[in-house]
């Protein structure tokens, strides 16, 4: 199994943070965001590549971040948010770039959690030749409308799934961690031959689940998608909760 890690977004609504630093590499209670993220793949015995891909403007950051370790920096070679490849774009450019021919782990740079990856694994292994995606309770109609919203059926199959809707169906959110089983893998550039959207991995998921069988893991676990500097604070907080940290009014990079 095969880990990739999306980190090529410009984070324009982080700004003047962003400015100097890319997103997943911006603290939480000390550490990279992405430092978080690679403790949890390391819980999955089974991966024995890890990628990450970003861009032009934030490579060479993440090179000296990644240095002294196996984990291999992907440079997509946009520079701003208006050439941009997408999230699945940039899928495609690291598929195409390595030939990865395997179950694939995919998560987003900005995507802090705290279940385990090991069980999302294991249920994901219930099932033949399928794949699967980690959703989350937001508890919120409001705040659904952020998110690409999941509906599933009793055997926890997806059968229906919307990016951003105005009126939510449910609160049932996907968390951009997936699973895909290796001949799905396959299936993205089918995705995109057919001209369908490069951003936002939900739409290849719903594109993917009315093609095969593609399935949801509840977790209740802590849940952080940051995208605001007040989401960004209220997960450093959490973070440093958890390890002993004073708390603070105001996000800042430093320790």
């Amino acid at each position: 199994m095969k880990a990739l890690v999306l980190a090529a977004g410009y984070a324009t609504r982080l700004r003047p943070l962003t400015d100097s630093s890319a997103k997943p590499l911006l603290p939480v209670a000390g550490r990279p965001i992405l430092d978080w993220i690679l403790d949890a793949i390391g819980e999955v015995g089974d991966i024995d590549e890890v990628h990450v891909v970003t861009n032009a403007r934030y490579a060479l950051a993440f090179g000296e971040w990644a240095a002294g370790t196996d984990i291999r920096i992907h440079d997509d070679g946009t520079h701003s948010n208006d050439d941009r490849l997408g999230a699945i774009g940039d899928l495609s450019f690291v598929l195409r770039e390595t030939g990865i021919d395997d179950d694939l782990l995919v998560i987003a740079g900005d995507n802090l959690f705290e279940f385990d990856l090991g069980d999302f694994v294991g249920f994901w292994r219930g099932f033949e030749r399928a794949s699967a995606l980690a959703v989350h309770d937001v508890g919120s109609r409001e705040l659904a409308k952020h998110y690409g919203i999941v509906a599933l059926d009793g055997a926890s199959r997806v059968v229906d799934f919307v990016e951003k809707p105005s009126d939510p169906p449910s609160t049932l959110a996907a968390t951009a961690t997936y699973l895909f089983h290796r001949d799905h893998v396959a299936l993205v550039a089918t995705y995109l031959a057919e001209g369908n959207s490069h951003d936002q991995p939900g739409h290849f998921v719903n594109w993917l689940r009315s093609h095969e069988a593609v399935y949801g893991w509840v977790f209740t676990e802590s849940w952080f998608d940051i995208g605001s500097e007040e989401q960004l604070l209220e997960a450093d907080n959490h973070m440093r909760a958890r390890h002993g940290l004073p708390q603070r009014d105001v996000y800042t990079p430093a320790a």
